[in-house]
């Protein structure tokens, strides 16, 4: 959520930081704006809206000159949106001008402390009362900048990732984060400032990651970091991998298409990651025979549609390898006290690996003395630091909001470690991991096919794009896929949907059902067909219109429903994988129809660094 660029260099800055924040949009936002120092001068403009509001502002950056500079795209959490509280905040004589992500918790209070130190506050928020703050320890103590900033770091509560200039320090910028994303590239013309890799990946692959409570500081010529005690350390530079191009739509409409299509691609690679020699290897997670033998208990917790993988994690897990399965929401399993057992992992699922929640989730599981084990796709991110074990998926940059690559690639990590398990337990035979392994293998060309037939859905979606509600309902893994169904078409559609465990119908929900709404039956369990098929027949006698979603050989079904969707026959174990692609076409169908943002859903963030 909300976005941080910043440049000092040989070259114009606000092209740069406008281009960088081009690349963040997909973070949410509400506002934007940018800081650029010429000379003794430093310009700030602002603009509530889109970025090309503030594009226009500044002729695309042409009418600020100036090589040095900070931007930012807000996502609104304390004050509305506009263009008051729109980053980048000043001091008095822009002495301190400073951009912000997360959130402050004490800014009430620290807000106090300025006012009664003669502070005046032009806006509502809590970046304005950090940036005065670094002002107020910068003045007070006459030190530099990093001690001002070490000070500052100190009396703040929360998370935050800061970018800040210095009147006093020409053409230098600095940056200090806690629990909120910050990297820094750099280049021989100069050195780059982001709070995610789009950000600075047309310039550069060669980043540092800032650490929790370190400070940094950028001139055109190099990057130096500091502690909290105000001593320089030393970090190691790490290599993207990701290229530019592939951040880019390659000549699809959205993002979001683009991205759909590449979850054969993203399967495959994290497969090709986790497979050795016809067996699932988690060694690069360093989780070998003897840890995975020994687990007798596995908690996994992760926010949205991670915790739908988690959702289906459970019932694969349970079943596969024979350990039971706790699911918790990031969000209350880091507030309810969560009594772990002995001999158990806990796993962090995270596309960003910045999720706030589930950062906060896995620093407590630490705390108990839990091993932990961090699903992500992005290298070097907060949780991959801070976990016991990485498993990495390598579905690539994922650009809008509404996730789809990176889900599918998750679901491989949680099939992976069941399969891992249960050949260290010995609860499956040799012949039989040899038949799951081949049906894993085969998911990449079966999902090319589901999506060859997105016509057709594209066709039945168009008649439903004015639908006020939806509902999917299913049983077991289907109860599962059907979460995350309802939270594309919902996310994207706004088209109020709800996903229900079939057998839950009779229980109050069933009262919802009026002529003619839309239910989904998601039916890939042979085991639970003819009881999810009753459920259908239950609903379509009260008007409802039925979409199923089955596997091919189950046309028996085109009796009772009145659109059928089939995909490919797979284990049940992994049909997941095939399932979810034809609900994520009907959400971005349904977004499409109905004229919205595909890949920037309003009031929505890619990645969501504050509670």
């Amino acid at each position: 959520m909300c976005g941080i660029v910043g440049y000092v260099g040989q070259k114009q800055a606000a092209p740069i930081l406008l281009h960088g924040l081009g690349k963040l949009e997909y973070r949410g936002y509400d506002s934007a704006g940018l800081a650029v120092r010429e000379g003794e001068e430093i310009t700030v403009v602002k603009a509530k809206g889109r970025l090309a509001e503030l594009s226009n502002k500044t002729a695309d950056g042409q009418a600020v000159p100036g090589n040095c500079g900070i931007g930012h795209t807000r996502w609104a959490t304390h004050g509305e949106p506009s263009e008051i509280n729109a980053h980048p905040h000043v001091s008095d004589g822009n002495f301190v001008v400073g951009v912000h992500n997360g959130i402050i918790e004490n800014y009430q209070e620290l807000r106090e402390k300025l006012l009664n130190h003669g502070y005046k506050f032009y806006s509502q928020t809590d970046t304005e009362v950090a940036v005065k703050l670094v002002d107020y320890y910068y003045k007070k103590y006459l030190g530099t900048p990093i001690d001002a900033i070490n000070h500052a770091q100190v009396r703040i509560r929360g998370s935050y990732a800061l970018a800040l200039m210095f009147k006093d320090y020409p053409n230098e910028i600095y940056a200090a984060r806690k629990d909120s994303p910050m990297i820094i590239g750099t280049t021989e013309d100069g050195s780059f400032l982001g709070s995610d890799v789009p950000a600075i990946l047309n310039y550069t692959r060669n980043v540092y990651y800032v650490g929790d409570m370190e400070v940094a500081r950028l001139t055109a010529s190099d990057v130096t970091f500091f502690n909290l005690d105000g001593d320089q350390i030393e970090k190691e530079q790490k290599v993207i991998e990701w290229d530019a191009e592939s951040a880019e739509k390659g000549g699809f409409e959205h993002f979001m298409m683009k991205e759909i299509h590449e979850q054969p691609k993203a399967v495959q690679d994290t497969l090709s990651a986790y497979l050795k020699d016809g067996h699932a290897d988690l060694s690069a997670a360093e989780l070998d025979t003897e840890i995975l033998k020994n687990i007798e208990r596995m908690y996994i917790v992760a926010c949205g549609s991670a915790y739908h993988v988690g959702m289906v994690g459970k019932y694969v897990i349970e079943s596969m390898a024979d350990i039971p399965v706790e699911v918790d929401l990031a969000s209350e399993f880091r507030y309810r006290d969560p009594k772990l057992v002995k001999n158990s992992i806990v796993i962090i699922i995270s596309q960003s690996g910045e999720t706030a929640d589930s950062l906060a989730a896995l620093r407590l599981a630490k705390k108990k003395g839990i091993p932990t084990l961090a699903i992500v796709n992005v290298v070097g991110s907060s949780i991959a630091r801070d976990a016991d074990h990485v498993m990495y998926t390598y579905a690539g940059p994922e650009i809008s909001v509404a996730t789809t690559k990176a889900y599918s690639a998750q679901l491989i990590a949680v099939d992976l470690i069941a399969l891992a398990a249960a050949a260290a337990k010995e609860v499956i035979s040799d012949e039989r991991e040899a038949e799951l392994v081949k049906a894993l293998q085969a998911l990449p060309e079966q999902i090319e096919k589901v999506i060859e037939n997105k016509e057709r859905l594209q066709w039945f979606t168009s008649k439903f794009a004015n639908e006020k509600d939806a509902f999917f309902i299913g049983r077991g893994i289907d109860y599962a896929i059907g979460l995350e169904g309802s939270l594309k078409m919902k996310e994207i559609s706004y088209i109020h949907s709800e996903a229900y465990a079939a057998g839950e119908l009779k229980h109050g929900t069933i009262s919802l059902i009026e002529e003619g709404t839309l239910v989904i039956g998601i039916m890939t369990q042979d085991a639970l067909f003819e009881k999810t098929r009753s459920n259908m027949v239950e609903v379509k006698s009260r008007g409802a219109y039925l979409m199923a979603l089955t596997e091919n050989g189950h046309y028996s079904i085109e009796d009772t429903a009145d659109f059928v969707v089939y995909i490919p026959k797979t284990e049940p174990y992994f049909a997941p994988s095939l399932a979810v692609i034809p609900l994520q076409l009907m959400g971005y169908y349904l977004s499409l129809a109905r004229g919205l943002d595909v890949d920037k859903p309003r009031n929505l963030a890619k990645s969501v660094t504050v509670e």
